[in-house]
């Protein structure tokens, strides 16, 4: 083999219910979520070399690690061991989505390996193949490999698509700092949750979804408590035409639902000017 190029986009993800069922004994959480793709993308390029049997990884965002600690380097071991030749692999990570943002960009990048590799190698592993190896690295990188809008159950492995989602346009906000999945869910009182009289009166299954009447997330309340901007972002999303705002995953990202890009275009101006120290982008669902 001759060396070969591939470049992936990877999408950002935001969670527009999120319910948190119980704590398993492995200390994971059980989820109830509606996940789905957005038009927010880091760029994922694979450069191959059969004579050289090394991985490297580089990334435009220096708050990432390069070496063998970041998922995609780890997704691109795992998928080597499924060989017994190696071949050398350069991982070029160009960022756009926020870092411990709530939003899955480093399972999204460890998916887009998985999955550049897959094709490189003819489809060596099947699809059902690389969900178990993407769930082996964490339990987002399922959802990306899957590639759809899904209805995520267990720890997030177990996805079914839902194709009950319209087109809507999104305003993230950012407030510039990541937080911890782990410290999130570590103060997390399952007794204070709210999602599960919505996900009892609402079946996902069988109609569309309301983002005013439906948006939800369990672990708002929490990270909303360690970090005021939660609150605050929200607030200026509905207050600058957003149908319904929601944090994302943990956080700190919050999103907003806009009927149309100059309604979104609008209340970015506006929000820029008022929080210029906040990241914001502008996204859509990809349905």
């Amino acid at each position: 083999m001759a060396d070969t190029t591939i470049t992936l986009l990877a999408p950002a993800k935001v969670n527009l219910f999120l319910q948190v069922i119980g704590k398993r004994p492995d200390n994971y959480h059980n989820l109830f979520s509606l996940m789905c793709p957005i038009s927010l993308y880091d760029t994922v390029t694979l450069k191959f070399r059969p004579n050289d049997p090394f991985i490297s990884l580089d990334c435009s965002d220096p708050n990432v690690p390069n070496d063998d600690s970041n998922l995609a380097h780890k997704a691109a071991v795992a998928f080597m061991k499924q060989r017994k030749h190696k071949i050398g692999l350069e991982i070029s990570i160009h960022k756009q989505i926020p870092v411990a943002a709530g939003l899955g960009g480093g399972s999204s990048d460890a998916a887009a390996v998985l999955m550049g590799l897959n094709r490189y190698f003819d489809n060596l592993l099947t699809q059902d193949q690389l969900l178990s190896l993407g769930l082996s690295l964490g339990a987002d990188v399922p959802f990306f490999v899957y590639q759809k809008p899904a209805l995520a159950t267990g720890v997030g492995e177990k996805l079914e698509h839902f194709g009950h989602l319209k087109p809507c346009h999104l305003l993230l906000i950012n407030p510039g700092y990541g937080v911890s999945t782990t410290k999130i869910f570590k103060n997390l009182n399952l007794r204070l949750t709210k999602c599960k009289k919505i996900h009892k009166n609402f079946p996902f299954n069988k109609r569309g979804f309301d983002a005013v009447q439906y948006l939800c997330n369990d672990l708002e309340t929490v990270t909303a408590s360690l970090h005021p901007e939660i609150g605050k972002a929200k607030t200026a999303l509905l207050k600058n035409g957003a149908l319904g705002a929601l944090m994302s995953g943990s956080g700190p990202t919050v999103f907003g639902l806009f009927p149309d890009a100059e309604d979104l275009g609008e209340a970015h101006n506006r929000i820029k000017q008022d929080f210029p120290e906040w990241k914001l982008y502008a996204a859509e669902l990809v349905v």
